[in-house]
Order: C-alpha cells, then sequence, then structure tokens
C-alpha cells in the first residue's frame, strides 16, 4: 500500500524540478550569456542533480513494479543495480549537495544578499522560482530518505567522492575566473587569496560534514523504525497472548459451573 503513494510523490517531485529547470533557463540573464552559463553556479548544478535523482527513483520503482514477481534474474540484477544507483547518488550528491546549497544560501542571504544573491535578480527571478531553487530541496530530499531506505557506501568511500565533487567545483570557479577575470560569486571579489583558500577548504570540510549527517540521519529514521516495528509485533503478540488467555480462562470457567 505504501509503494503507490511514494511512488507518486516521486513523479511529483521530479515534474517539479522539471518545471524548476525549465523556467530558470528560460530566463534570459546576462549571466546565462556569459561563459560557462547556467553550469558555473553550483544552485543550477544541484537542480540537475536533483532532478536526475528522482528520475532514477521513479525508474526504480517502474522497474520494480514491472520485475513484481516475475523469476528473471537478469531482470533483478537490473533492478538491484538501479537500487544501488539510487542509493549512491542519495548518499554521495543529493542530500549533501542539496543541504549543502540551501543552508550556505540562505545563511549567506540573511547576512548580506548582496554577496550571493544581489537585488538585481529580483528583476529577473521570481521569488517562487527563487524557493524553488533554494528552499524546497531540503524537504523534498528528507521526505524521500523518510519513505524509503537507501544503504549508504563506505564513510571512507563516501566522503572521497564528496570532497572529489567539492574540489571539482572549486576548480571550475578557479577556471571560470581565470577566463572572464570574475568570481562567479561577489562574496569572493571582497576577500583576498588567502581567505578565498581557507574559505574554499572550509566548505569543502562542511560539504562532508552534511555527508555525515545524512548518513547518521538516515541511519536514524530506520532504525527508529524497526524498533516501531518491532514493538508493534510484541504489542500485537501481546494482546493475542492476553485473548488467548482470557478464551482459555472463560473456557475453563465455564467448564467448571458445567462439572
Amino acid at each position: 500500500m505504501a509503494l503507490i503513494p511514494s511512488q507518486i510523490l516521486r513523479v511529483a517531485i521530479l515534474l517539479s524540478y522539471f518545471s524548476i529547470l525549465c523556467n530558470y533557463k528560460a530566463i534570459d540573464m546576462p549571466a546565462h550569456q556569459t561563459y560557462g552559463g547556467s553550469w558555473k553556479f553550483l544552485t543550477f548544478i544541484d537542480l540537475v542533480i536533483q532532478a536526475v535523482f528522482f528520475g532514477v527513483c521513479v525508474l526504480t520503482d517502474l522497474s520494480s513494479l514491472l520485475t513484481k514477481g516475475s523469476a528473471c534474474m537478469e531482470q533483478e540484477r537490473q533492478l538491484r543495480k538501479l537500487i544501488g544507483l539510487r542509493d549512491w547518488m542519495m548518499a554521495v550528491l543529493a542530500f549533501p549537495v542539496g543541504a549543502f546549497v540551501v543552508t550556505m544560501f540562505w545563511t549567506l542571504y540573511v547576512y548580506d544578499r548582496d554577496l550571493v544573491y544581489p537585488r538585481l535578480l529580483d528583476n529577473f527571478i521570481p521569488q517562487w522560482l527563487n524557493h524553488g531553487m533554494h528552499t524546497t530541496v531540503l524537504p523534498f530530499i528528507i521526505i524521500e530518505m523518510r519513505t524509503t531506505y537507501h544503504r549508504y557506501p563506505s564513510r571512507t568511500c563516501g566522503l572521497f567522492v564528496v570532497c572529489m565533487f567539492a574540489v571539482g567545483y572549486v576548480v571550475w570557479m578557479c577556471w571560470v575566473h581565470s577566463m572572464t577575470g570574475v568570481w562567479v560569486y561577489p562574496l569572493l571579489e571582497h576577500i583576498g587569496p588567502m581567505a578565498r583558500t581557507l574559505f574554499f577548504i572550509c566548505l569543502t570540510a562542511l560539504i562532508s560534514v552534511y555527508y555525515v549527517l545524512g548518513e547518521i540521519l538516515n541511519n536514524y529514521i530506520w532504525d527508529s523504525s524497526k524498533r516501531w516495528c518491532i514493538q508493534e509485533i510484541y504489542q500485537l503478540y501481546s494482546v493475542k497472548q492476553l485473548h488467548h488467555h482470557i478464551s482459555s480462562g472463560t473456557l475453563e470457567s465455564d467448564k467448571t459451573k458445567t462439572d
């Protein structure tokens, strides 16, 4: 019964990301016309990651339904591969990058929005689209984590991949700066080289922390669910035992009266 609602939910989230991406790409902003286009912004990269991730989730659900009751070993092997890809993407990309984008954006926005989201962008990006890119990402990924168990890789392997992603994006930002002479984010224009290097190191460490937090949260949610299921089974067993004793006691009482 729980599989159908989760499928519908994932399809709805996937469609919402398609809508956000299409509306964002349709905006005629000067930044989209410069070197790197939308791909130089971590927000856009994160939206693509989330869309691909939920696309894999939907494909996994469809494959699960199509292979349900099938005895074909090849289909089961392909389904296990899809589930492995889905869990890997959740662990090392969807959760840490999504959580990083949401928390960093709103932290800097509250401190000084011009450092990350200049007021000029309000003329191009409507509020609903801004929240679609920088707010709903985290609730969507937490909902997915709550509805489906995801097997995490070893922490060493997971942290290595997350750090490589962070380093790769830092290198990409530096390359864009070397080609255009302008940093992707205004914040980087206001700090010196040493402070900028320290900032990049801190961001890499922070996204690694989000990976560990995602693993802890996933284990906590599903360990709690397992404990709840065990407790529920125990309670049902206790109720059945109680009913059995009551029935037995009633039978014994009736037998005594008959005698």
